[in-house]
């Protein structure tokens, strides 16, 4: 890929770089947004209880956690390219193979090679938009988020129309099918990303996370009140849904959740400039959370689907604001260190609710009750924000 004489990235570098990232962010989601459409189907074969479900549907966040700085580490020492390879390549296997043997244990352990490799992904996209399009970092963003929406809508809503007939109705087959785009993007990546040379110093440079910004643990713990808010939503709405009877808007509100985002994908591409130093949008988000959560419990029929259309929205809403922050904040050298940082303080926060959820609904055997921690996250999205103030720079 070629430059233009005043070291611009060529038109041919922009638009691959461009297309590269979203079609990463597509797969940043395909695999794990295709099972809460049939986690009926895993519930019944696998004889599972609602913790369990909860266990199942919060590791992957666990795996975001954990496995976030070891991503950073890895980008340390092999670069983005080759990292963002890797990360594609552990989806994909780990994805594929989830379905492989009968057995819930099985499920969990390909479910943190899948989470792990996800991890590792979400750590690079960053530092990928920093290497890449250092001079468009804000619309390279948009970019991949994009994406990542697209790869979420797709996979909810066309799961069961379309690919379980097509694997008639084997949702091992299904996860199977959802892995291959996130292999077949891993090698288009591999031969067409742009190739950034080791140098000694960047082999050698810094992985582990300064821990002691103020700004990371900010925020990391918003964001992981929405990240909470949205898997554990995704996790217990369609057991809730036919728990009540409802299965028919199992479907259309899974579906609503993830399209909701795309409403706020566009409308922070025009304001996400101006919103990003104020606490009010986050205030706001917060209140629309709680609001759809109860309009999920209390409705019925297409209230429900509005409800979680509206989760959606708010949730992707904090998601893009957060996301642009370290490649804009950070120096080159530092964003996959600010990004790990982020995402292990703001999927701790989101591990644990889902399993908290499930616990409540066994336990009381009142359904409802497993939208409770997803309502106390709304709350308290709308106490911290305004101890949200975005300094200048990480590390000024």
């Amino acid at each position: 890929m070629t430059e233009t004489p005043s070291g611009a990235p060529s038109q041919a570098r922009l638009l691959t770089s461009l297309l590269l990232l979203w079609l990463a962010g597509n797969a940043l989601r395909l695999t794990i947004l295709a099972v809460p459409p049939v986690i009926p189907l895993i519930h019944d074969e696998l004889n599972l209880s609602a913790t369990q479900i909860g266990i199942l549907t919060g590791l992957p966040s666990m795996l975001f956690a954990f496995a976030a700085v070891p991503g950073s580490l890895l980008i340390a020492r092999l670069g983005v390219r080759t990292a963002l390879v890797v990360g594609l390549s552990l989806t994909a296997i780990g994805g594929a193979l989830r379905g492989a043997l009968p057995d819930v244990v099985w499920l969990y352990a390909m479910t943190i090679a899948m989470g792990a490799g996800v991890a590792i992904m979400q750590v690079t996209m960053p530092p990928a938009v920093r290497t890449w399009l250092p001079d468009r970092i804000g619309f390279a963003t948009a970019v991949y988020t994009n994406g990542l929406l697209i790869g979420e809508i797709l996979a909810v809503a066309l799961m069961l129309p379309l690919v379980l007939p097509f694997v008639h109705g084997s949702w091992q087959w299904g996860f199977v099918v959802w892995s291959v785009p996130v292999a077949i993007i891993a090698i288009v990546i591999l031969l067409a990303a742009p190739r950034v040379a080791l140098s000694t110093a960047i082999a050698r440079r810094r992985w582990w996370p300064d821990w002691n910004s103020h700004l990371i643990w900010r925020l990391g713990i918003m964001l992981g009140t929405i990240n909470a808010t949205y898997f554990a939503t995704n996790a217990f709405l369609p057991d809730y849904l036919r728990s009540n009877g409802q299965s028919e808007w199992i479907g259309p509100a899974l579906t609503a959740l993830n399209a909701g985002q795309i409403p706020a994908s566009l409308i922070l591409l025009a304001v996400a400039g101006r919103l990003e130093r104020k606490a009010w949008p986050y205030e706001v988000c917060g209140v629309l959370c709680l609001l759809a959560t109860l309009g999920i419990v209390f409705g019925t029929g297409a209230w429900i689907v509005a409800a979680a259309a509206l989760q959606g929205f708010a949730a992707a809403a904090i998601l893009i604001l957060a996301l642009a922050l370290p490649p804009l904040l950070s120096p080159p050298d530092d964003v996959h260190r600010v990004t790990a940082a982020m995402f292990t303080i703001s999927y701790s926060c989101a591990v644990i609710v889902p399993v908290i959820s499930g616990l409540l609904w066994d336990l009381s055997g009142i359904a409802a009750l497993a939208f409770l921690p997803i309502a106390l996250c709304g709350i308290l999205l709308v106490i911290l924000a305004p101890a949200i103030n975005h300094v200048r720079a990480i590390g000024s």
